[in-house]
C-alpha cells in the first residue's frame, strides 16, 4: 500500500475476506454484540469513516469494508463492478462475520448497496443512519440523466480512467470548502493507476443502467420503513439535494433529521468529529 497511508489518521488493523473476484479489505474494530456497519460510495473507502471508527469502537463493533475496486481491496480487471454485485459481496462478508444485530451507516452508493442488505435481512437491522444518498430509480430526471450519460459515457470514462478525474476534480467540487491535500491524497492513491479505476468509472453509468435494481429496492422499502432511523444531510451537496432528503422523510417519517447548511456530499469527512456524538446519541436511543 506504500508510504502514503497515514497510520495516525487510520490506525487500524487491515483484515481481508477472500471472494471469487479478489480480496475484500475491511476493518473490524471493537467488541460488542451490536455491530455498526459503515458502507461507502464512489470514490471513497473505509478511510472515510475513520473518525467514527475511532470513536464508536470504544463501545461497539465497527465493520467497514472497502468495496472491490476501492481502497485497499483488490481491483480485478475483468469483474463487472455492478452495484448489485457489490451488494452481494457485502452480504457475503456480513454472513461470514455472523452479524446478527446491525446499525447501518450509509452514504452515496453505500445507500442502495447497504440498504439492499437491510431489505434482505430486516430481522438483523436495529437501526439505520442515512447520509446523502438514494435508493430508487432516477431515470427521467435531468439532473441525474445528464451526469450519468456524460460521466458514464466514453468521455467521462476516459477522463476517469486516464486522469483520475472523479477523485482529482469532482470529489473536490463536492466538498463545501477546500479539501486538505494530505487527506485528499488518501483518496487519490488507492486509484493511482489507470488499471485500478474500473470501479470508479463503472458507477456513474449505473446511476441509470441499474435502474431496475434500484426500483426493486424502492418497491421493497416497507420492510425497513419501520426501523429507527437518523438522517444526516449535507445541504450543499451538488449530487443529492433537498428533494432527495424529502423523499427519505416519506420512508422514515419519524426519523431524527439533522440538516447542515454548510456541508456538502461527503458528510462523514466534512463533519468529522462532530458526527460521532450524533451517532452515539442515536445508538443510545435505540439500545435494547
Amino acid at each position: 500500500m506504500g508510504t502514503w497511508l497515514d497510520r495516525k489518521e487510520y490506525p487500524f488493523r487491515s483484515r481481508y475476506f477472500d471472494l471469487p473476484m479478489g480480496r475484500m479489505h475491511y476493518l473490524d474494530e471493537g467488541e460488542s454484540k451490536h455491530a455498526i456497519v459503515m458502507v461507502h460510495g464512489n470514490p471513497a473507502w473505509s478511510f472515510t469513516y475513520r473518525k467514527l471508527v475511532r470513536c464508536l469502537s470504544k463501545r461497539y463493533r465497527c465493520i467497514v469494508p472497502d468495496h472491490i475496486g476501492f481502497g485497499l481491496s483488490s481491483k480485478p480487471k475483468d469483474w463487472d463492478y455492478l452495484p448489485e454485485s457489490h451488494a452481494q459481496n457485502l452480504e457475503h462478508l456480513l454472513n461470514h462475520l455472523d452479524v446478527r444485530s446491525v446499525t447501518l451507516i450509509v452514504g452515496d452508493w453505500g445507500g442502495p448497496i447497504g440498504l439492499s442488505y437491510a431489505i434482505q435481512h430486516p430481522d438483523r437491522i436495529r437501526s439505520l443512519i442515512i447520509t446523502n444518498s438514494w435508493m430508487w430509480s432516477v431515470r427521467g430526471i435531468f439532473h441525474y440523466e445528464m451526469f450519468s450519460r456524460f460521466m458514464g459515457g466514453i468521455v467521462g470514462r476516459t477522463l476517469i480512467r486516464k486522469y483520475n478525474f472523479f477523485v482529482k476534480v469532482l470529489m473536490k467540487k463536492m466538498f463545501r470548502a477546500e479539501l486538505d491535500p494530505h487527506i485528499h491524497r488518501h483518496y487519490i492513491e488507492p486509484l493511482r493507476k489507470p488499471a485500478e479505476r474500473k470501479g470508479c468509472w463503472v458507477f456513474p453509468k449505473q446511476i441509470l443502467a441499474s435502474s431496475a435494481w434500484l426500483s426493486g429496492l424502492w418497491d421493497r422499502r416497507e420492510v425497513i420503513a419501520g426501523k429507527p432511523a437518523m438522517i444526516v444531510w449535507g445541504m450543499r451537496d451538488i449530487a443529492f439535494r433537498d428533494i432527495e432528503l424529502k423523499r427519505w422523510k416519506t420512508v422514515f417519517p419519524d426519523a431524527e433529521v439533522h440538516e447542515y447548511a454548510d456541508v456538502g456530499h461527503f458528510v462523514q469527512e466534512e463533519l468529522g468529529d462532530e458526527l460521532c456524538p450524533l451517532v452515539e446519541d442515536h445508538l443510545d436511543k435505540v439500545r435494547v
